[in-house]
């Protein structure tokens, strides 16, 4: 049987397939830069933060694979991966405007409990809208143009959460809404950015439903390589236990290789996501622990916001220089180098006493965040038979997630017991495992450039 090609998609085309990520990115970096914030003003001590965090890994790692295996075996009129990234963009934007305003929801529960419950409900939802995304991507594209694709994916998704990351602090410096509440609410800057970024997430996600067509089964099917065929046809036809157990079993070389980067990566990245407010609080603004209520400690929170815009910004920009930096060094040399730098930038915080000098800490976590969303996927997906897409997709989502686990269950522990209660060295030690990503990355040995 003669092999047929993907069509080669348009600049545009790859746009408008990807914009979704925009909206999505934005709910996460929402969710990414106030969630400890949110969770602290209704009454959680700052050992414990971690520990609520949790809810996001533990979602993915039970969404991601469900729902790449059950998208593989899904056509209806929406097509393949759309209905899963519509109804999870939904879900979400409900849970962005449930989450602010849990104060107001006493009467049912306590509000952190209902805070902690939106962040499940948020990210188990984003999780179900992130997969589909990424397996789009791999369907639709060739393998000449994955790169590409995921690069322009981790564009979308670095300005995305430019947008929702400064949102808070826009709003309150320069629109003049109100970035201070009563004891237990959220400020008014939050709530409404929070509105914001889900009226985004749902134009964006219908925008790329609107103007994307996807394979049908039957043309995916005369994409793969013909010695895959065999084997994924009978995998198609066990339940979807016994085929999740098959399909580990024969997980590609690739796949496991990038598991130990991806383990670093990740829990440097939780570490940092979950501590950075309390850590730049405490360290640069002389803020006490366990203060949420001054000006200073908003003061902090809305700079951390603007500085987690600042790396995803730089990453942004530098999602678009991956794909020609791969084909001169290599997809490992690429990834290994951004991951360094993210790890030095991430240790010299301990350094700084100067919240404006944060910016060229995070230009390099930037680069190391642009590298993290593409890299990976792209070294991947040249190794994943067609049919098996988004299962296998699915399943690399548990090397994001159960480092994840790993750093939410232990590093209150580390905070409180090893770093007595300095939060800034949570910061440190996730620049640490950053550089043993990066040092990891050399190990793998079965990739090709881009």
């Amino acid at each position: 049987m003669n092999r047929i090609y993907k069509a080669k998609l348009s600049l545009a085309q790859i746009f408008n397939m990807s914009i979704g990520f925009l909206g999505i990115q934005m709910g996460f970096a929402l969710q990414n830069g106030n969630a400890s914030r949110i969770l602290q003003t209704f009454g959680a001590d700052v050992e414990h933060l971690s520990l609520f965090w949790l809810a996001a890994p533990l979602t993915g790692m039970i969404v991601q694979p469900i729902i790449g295996h059950y998208s593989d075996r899904t056509w209806n009129k929406l097509g393949r991966r759309r209905p899963y990234f519509l109804g999870g963009a939904i879900f979400t934007a409900i849970a962005l405007v449930l989450m602010p305003n849990s104060a107001v929801l006493t009467a049912i529960l306590p509000p952190l409990v209902i805070g902690a419950g939106m962040l499940m409900i948020m990210d188990a939802s984003i999780n179900v809208t992130m997969e589909p995304f990424r397996a789009l991507i791999a369907d639709n594209l060739s393998s000449e143009q994955r790169s590409l694709g995921f690069s322009i994916q981790t564009f979308l998704i670095g300005l995305g959460a430019v947008i929702g990351s400064w949102l808070p602090y826009i709003l309150a410096e320069y629109v003049g809404i109100t970035k201070v509440a009563e004891v237990g609410f959220v400020p008014d800057n939050v709530i409404y950015s929070f509105y914001v970024g889900a009226f985004v997430l749902i134009v964006s996600i219908l925008w790329t439903v609107c103007t994307t067509k996807e394979y049908t089964p039957e043309e995916l099917a005369n994409f793969d390589e013909p010695s895959t065929e065999l084997a994924v046809e009978e995998a198609s036809k066990k339940s979807f236990f016994t085929g999740l157990l098959y399909d580990i079993k024969h997980m590609p070389v690739v796949m496991k290789q990038l598991g130990l980067v991806q383990f670093f990566s990740w829990f440097a990245l939780f570490l940092m996501w979950v501590f950075t407010t309390p850590a730049i609080a405490e360290h640069i603004y002389d803020v006490k622990s366990g203060d949420t209520t001054s000006l200073g400690y908003a003061d902090a929170a809305n700079w951390v916001g603007v500085l987690f815009g600042i790396y995803n910004a730089v990453s942004a920009i530098y999602a678009l220089f991956l794909p020609r930096i791969a084909r001169r060094i290599g997809q490992k040399s690429t990834h290994a180098c951004s991951l360094l730098v993210g790890g030095v930038a991430l240790s010299s915080i301990y350094l700084i006493n100067d919240p404006t000098v944060l910016v060229i800490s995070m230009i390099g976590v930037g680069i190391a965040w642009g590298s993290i969303l593409a890299m990976p996927y792209a070294i991947l997906s040249d190794s994943l038979p067609t049919k098996k897409m988004g299962v296998y997709m699915g399943l690399f989502n548990f090397f994001i997630t159960f480092p994840q686990i790993v750093s939410g269950v232990i590093g209150g522990y580390l905070v409180k017991y090893a770093f007595s209660g300095q939060t800034v060295f949570a910061l440190v030690s996730a620049g640490g495992l950053m550089i043993l990503a990066a040092i990891s990355v050399l190990r793998i040995k079965a990739t090709r450039t881009a």
